[in-house]
């Protein structure tokens, strides 16, 4: 089962992945945790913990208010991410993220205010090959938007959460803290376009897609 929660300002994908009768994991809880609570209870699912494709604050605001709500509940939730993102979670947090959206400007700045909540830090890191939470999501490493920035592949499901590495007829964008544009390019064409055709992309943002659309389609693809 995979359930899609557009989220925030910014409109994140915020997914809701289980192959479990009442357990599933939270993928990039990017903003309107009492939305994403709701979807949680109104299913009857408990999280085994929560995964961040990447570190950016439009994925990660939520965090903080879903693991409190858990925490009275008595129930602990493990956060994984990448190391090479852990510059964008914890208490030295805040100074990053405001840069980050310093870059857009006056409204980035209003926009930043609005959207900034306390980070909690990395419980587990992610890593390549491995997978997390005991299921069969398998990390993929695609340095480039950030340098910590991962995918996550269900070979099994033909499934890949692909964050904000590669969106339908895209990619993220390269010129923020840790943006690499020529590791960005490697990481889609090196790993991700060997995956099979028929694999369903779920990006950050936007649509879904496939590998093969996106071989065919994407002005990024080699």
């Amino acid at each position: 089962m995979v359930e899609r929660i557009i989220v925030g300002r910014l409109n994140t994908n915020c997914y809701i992945y289980s192959r479990w009768k009442k357990e599933c994991v939270i993928i990039d809880p990017g903003g309107d945790y009492e939305k994403i609570i709701s979807h949680m209870v109104g299913k009857n699912l408990t999280p085994r913990g929560i995964i961040l494709t990447h570190g950016h604050l439009d994925h990660v605001s939520a965090l903080g208010k879903i693991i409190d709500y858990y925490v009275e509940q008595e129930i602990h939730l493990d956060i994984a991410a990448h190391e090479d993102d852990a510059i964008f979670f914890g208490s030295g947090a805040r100074e990053i993220h405001e840069e980050a959206f310093q870059q857009m400007g006056i409204d980035g700045k209003a926009l930043f205010q609005e959207m900034y909540k306390p980070i909690p830090d990395i419980d587990l890191f992610l890593e390549e090959g491995k997978s997390v939470f005991d299921c069969d999501l398998r990390v993929i490493h695609t340095p480039g938007h950030t340098k910590g920035s991962v995918c996550l592949y269900s070979e099994e499901s033909d499934m890949l959460f692909s964050g904000d590495t590669l969106f339908f007829e895209g990619v993220g964008r390269t010129d923020l803290f840790g943006g690499d544009s020529q590791a960005l390019f490697r990481s889609i064409n090196e790993k991700l376009m060997p995956l099979p055709d028929r694999t369903r992309v779920f990006p950050g943002h936007g649509p879904l897609t496939t590998i093969e659309r996106e071989r065919g389609y994407n002005p990024y693809v080699q």
